[in-house]
């Protein structure tokens, strides 16, 4: 037997792993340091009473013969995609309850998805970017090629003409934090359906989004129902980092050629899932169920605000500073300029000098050199030190 090759052609080190093992060499070298991590996108504050309260009343329901549940549906539990059905709504997105599809996650799916394309489709990804999307397909044998981001387009790169079968896109963006407007947005949409292309949008953080002018959906442009798919997390929104629980949208009437055939996009991934995938708790659907009550929405959103103004403690920093930066005001991650060092001797230089941890942009692609990522998933305390530290050596 042989082992899958393209294994080989992956990064000797997934970026967090390499990340997290120079932190812990330096604390074994510095025991007294009082490290402050605002590299990983972990969320800090915990489930809030509503989600709770629905989950444990969840586990009183599975303790009782009466109300005891298996299975889900392959789809998830309908009253899930209830709620996430209002939610697009909310957004002006009309969609039918088979399209919305209960996962483990937005990372999970991401990579996940790939499983339904020929492995002979090109896939077009931005750099910097999250590396799920490249080491999936890399797994996978799929021919890669990457669109810039950079200072030039604010990190938001457009069709440049050239021809793909597959497109990643995430707005908010991680990591740089920048968001596509509508207009940019349109671009895509035009380009995918021009090219029988379609596109992959991850819209994990859109809760973060407080600019009413811009989009939270690939799916309120028209024409996105025939070239796109939407991926969404709980938890950055409600904070189901621990709990997993995501959700993917597959229009009905995306469609495309399979064995020389028109085939459904959506029936395919339900294909997937029913052999690959045997769903998200109860517990955890009735918790993420809550998130979308109005009491839940309403607590969770005071969250978004609590990491947002950490967020803007780190670009009134910046700003003071005078660094080059995006994001932070519709998205959990700041983007910085590195000052004059590649992002891995910053990355070495604040964890030495200031003992705050962040996220060297190189990790994210060759356009992710000379800049470096910073979250506001945090304490307020850890917030506030982290960023006297920062400037102090700065």
């Amino acid at each position: 037997m042989r082992l899958n090759g393209h294994f080989q052609d992956l990064k000797q080190s997934y970026l967090f792993i390499t990340v997290a093992q120079k932190v812990n060499d330096f604390q074994k070298a510095r025991p007294d340091a009082d490290v402050i991590r605002l590299g990983i996108g972990d969320v800090t504050l915990p489930l809030v009473p509503a989600v709770t309260a629905a989950m444990r009343r969840a586990v009183d329901e599975m303790g009782d013969a009466e109300t005891f549940r298996g299975y889900s549906s392959d789809w998830g539990y309908e009253f899930l995609r209830e709620a996430i059905r209002g939610h697009y709504a909310e957004k002006g997105v009309k969609l039918d309850l088979s399209e919305i599809f209960i996962t483990d996650g937005a990372k999970s799916d991401a990579g996940n998805i790939s499983d339904i394309f020929d492995t002979d489709n090109k896939v077009l990804i931005p750099d910097p970017v999250y590396p799920v999307y490249v080491d999936s397909n890399i797994m996978a044998g799929r021919e890669l090629e990457y669109i810039a981001g950079n200072e030039g387009n604010g990190f938001l790169p457009l069709p440049d003409g050239r021809h793909a079968d597959i497109i990643y896109l995430c707005s908010p963006n991680n990591p740089t934090g920048a968001v596509y407007s509508k207009e940019q947005l349109r671009a895509w949409v035009d380009y995918a359906n021009a090219n029988s292309a379609i596109i992959l949008f991850d819209s994990a953080y859109e809760m973060f989004v407080g600019d009413k002018d811009l989009p939270t959906s690939i799916l309120q442009m028209p024409g996105a129902e025939t070239c796109a798919i939407e991926i969404a997390s709980f938890s950055k929104t409600a904070g189901f980092t621990g709990v997993r629980c995501g959700y993917t949208v597959v229009p009905n009437a995306l469609k495309r050629k399979s064995g020389g055939k028109e085939a459904s996009v959506n029936s395919l991934w339900l294909r997937r899932q029913t052999t690959k995938f045997n769903g998200v708790s109860y517990i955890t659907q009735r918790g993420a169920e809550a998130a979308f009550s109005p009491d839940g929405y309403k607590q969770i959103k005071e969250n978004i605000d609590y990491y947002k103004r950490n967020t803007r403690l780190i670009c009134d920093m910046l700003s003071e500073l005078g660094i080059w930066y995006t994001g932070g005001e519709n998205a959990p991650y700041v983007w910085m300029k590195c000052p004059n060092m590649s992002s891995w001797e910053f990355f070495d230089f604040l964890l030495d000098k200031a003992n705050v941890v962040g996220t060297p942009g190189e990790g994210f692609g060759v356009n992710g050199e000379g800049y470096f990522r910073l979250t506001g998933f945090g304490g307020r305390e850890n917030l506030e030190k982290a960023v006297k530290r920062i400037k102090a050596v700065l």
